[in-house]
């Protein structure tokens, strides 16, 4: 079965910056999904979005940290929102 019109206007990532980067339509799932700001600390420096769209990119692309583009956050802190992401989901049990 080969691609309709209405699939291939549905899936077009076109008008994003990366293939990668998530679609707002996407982003409306993701976003409940992640760590909320905490109350105390440094205000956060990067939006949600941007450091999600920097892990979506290191996952589909398979590059090393230091190699991701200089359009995101600095790499050691998308790989500290992607582990503390990762230590609170698997100290709450979900998968």
């Amino acid at each position: 079965m080969g691609w309709t019109e209405t699939a291939r206007r549905e899936h077009d990532r076109s008008g994003l910056r990366y293939a990668s980067d998530c679609t707002d339509e996407e982003w409306a799932v993701v976003r409940p999904l992640l760590r909320r700001t905490s109350r105390v600390g440094r205000p956060r420096k990067h939006k949600a979005r941007t450091l999600w769209d920097a892990i979506q990119y290191i996952a589909s692309t398979g590059c090393q940290w230091a190699q991701l583009p200089k359009d995101f956050p600095p790499f050691t802190t998308v790989q500290y929102h992607f582990l503390s992401t990762a230590e609170q989901k698997q100290a709450s049990g979900a998968e």
